[in-house]
Order: C-alpha cells, then sequence, then structure tokens
C-alpha cells in the first residue's frame, strides 16, 4: 500500500515585523481596517478612551475555580499557574466584540476611524504581521507533549506588562481572540470568545502582576483562526499584532480540560 503525505499545516508563521517607537508616535489608529502608529491624529480621527477595569462587570460563560493546583517559574519568561475547575468540559462563550462585550474583559476596541492612545512601559515595541493555522491552539505547552498537535484545546490564558493590539486585517474572516477575568478571591472566571469583525482592531493596555487586584483580565490569540473552520480551503488567516516581541514577561493561567469553541450568532 502507497504511503500518503498530506501537506504541513500552517501552526504560526511571522510574516513582517516593523518597530513602533511609542515616544514619537503614541497613537494608534485604525485606518480604515489598517494599523497605524501616529504622533498626532488626523483631523477626522474620534480618540475613544481605554476601557476600564471594572470588577463588578461579568460577561462569558463563569466557571468555579476550585484551587490553585500548582505555580512553576519559567525563567526569563514567566510564571505557569494551573488553575483547577470545578466542570467536566469548558465552553468559551463566543461573542462579537462590541465596546461593551470587549470593556468586560479590560479591552478596546477601536473601530475603524478610531484611534486609542497607547500606555506602555516600553517604549520601543513591535508590530508585527502573522499567519495563524486553525490547529494553532492545538498545542499545549504545559503538559509535556512538545510539539505534538492535540486533539482538544485546553484553557491557555496570559497576561504581561506591555500592551497588544490585534487588528483584523484578514480580507475574508473575522479574527478571534479567547479572554477570561479572573476574580482569585472569590474563586471565579468568566470566558469568552471574542470575534473581532473584519477592519476593527482590539487594544489591551499593559496588565501587570498586582497581588491584591480584585480581578485580573487574561487572553489569548493563538486561536486567532478559528472562523477558518468549515471553510473549504481556508486552515489560516493574517492579522497584525503590536507586542513586546523580545524580552517580554509573561503570567500563565492554564486548566488542561478540554475546552469548546463555537461560532456567534450573524450580526444583526
Amino acid at each position: 500500500m502507497s504511503e500518503m503525505k498530506f501537506a504541513t499545516p500552517v501552526f504560526i508563521r511571522e510574516k513582517n515585523e516593523v518597530t513602533v517607537d511609542l515616544d514619537n508616535t503614541p497613537y494608534f489608529f485604525n485606518d480604515r481596517g489598517r494599523p497605524r502608529y501616529l504622533k498626532a491624529l488626523p483631523r477626522a480621527a474620534r480618540l475613544v478612551p481605554a476601557a476600564p477595569t471594572d470588577p463588578r462587570v461579568a460577561m462569558g460563560n463563569p466557571y468555579v475555580v476550585s484551587r490553585i493546583k500548582g505555580v512553576k517559574k519559567t525563567p526569563p519568561y514567566g510564571i505557569e499557574t494551573q488553575l483547577g475547575f470545578i466542570a467536566e468540559q469548558v465552553a468559551y462563550a463566543p461573542m462579537w466584540a462590541t465596546p461593551d462585550v470587549a470593556a468586560a474583559f479590560g479591552i478596546t476596541l477601536v473601530e475603524p476611524g478610531q484611534a486609542v492612545r497607547l500606555e506602555s512601559p516600553v517604549k520601543k515595541i513591535s508590530q508585527i504581521e502573522y499567519e495563524y493555522g486553525v490547529f494553532a491552539g492545538h498545542w499545549s505547552p504545559y503538559q509535556g507533549t512538545g510539539n505534538q498537535l492535540l486533539s482538544i484545546v485546553c484553557t491557555d490564558l496570559e497576561h504581561h506588562d506591555f500592551p497588544h493590539v490585534f487588528a483584523s486585517v484578514d480580507p475574508d474572516l473575522p479574527l478571534v481572540t479567547s479572554v477570561g477575568r479572573y476574580w482569585p478571591k472569590l474563586g471565579r472566571i468568566c470566558l469568552a470568545d471574542l470575534w473581532v469583525p473584519r477592519g476593527s482592531a482590539l487594544y489591551i493596555p499593559p496588565k501587570p502582576s498586582r497581588p491584591d487586584a480584585e480581578c485580573i483580565d487574561l487572553h489569548n490569540n493563538r486561536n486567532s483562526a478559528r472562523a477558518c473552520w468549515g471553510q473549504l480551503g481556508r486552515d489560516s488567516l493574517v492579522t497584525d499584532t503590536l507586542l513586546q516581541a523580545r524580552k517580554g514577561f509573561f503570567h500563565w493561567y492554564w486548566n488542561a480540560k478540554e475546552t469548546v469553541h463555537t461560532e456567534p450568532l450573524a450580526m444583526d
């Protein structure tokens, strides 16, 4: 019997990188769906305030965090915290990213024609064009499975002291970002997938570690290509991301249970 070989799927491919100097260009401007970093805004741009973190606001699917199962330091990259969930299966609520929905996770939706002033302790940062494949979320850095692609997706969320911009620039498909809001003292977490319409972007300000924080806003974009599932001939999409590409320190929160990710209802 002859051996059949399949094409290697795209995992995550870095396509282009440029340096953004936030001292000289502190504004992110959504220029008709394309990300631009500017010293001064065009007259027609509408500056929107960064969404505050309000611990009283809860959206997404709630789960009980029964305990901290382990904390692992991985210098110089960050700290991994394993959360124990009381659940057989963990479903992320599929939600279109609107200003209110994004703000429920400490995130600002920046629509075409809008701008936001970026805050960052790091002044030179990178904008990178990525191609994400549908299997990018099917990898676990926590469970000793190496570079094996897995049949399930685990909860894998993070926060860090540098800003993000996730720009939905694919010409055909929306961008998906998994998010969570975790209340450590209450033992509670809410989880969702934010579906970002084509041409819009998410701004996540720096989220440093604060031991006395009432809630912690978390995110992960490895499920960016979730909208490719069910598409014939599309198994990846492109996105632009602002991030600290080198020497960033991360706080990761994960749980090994299988997660469920579905599509939201069509936008009105």
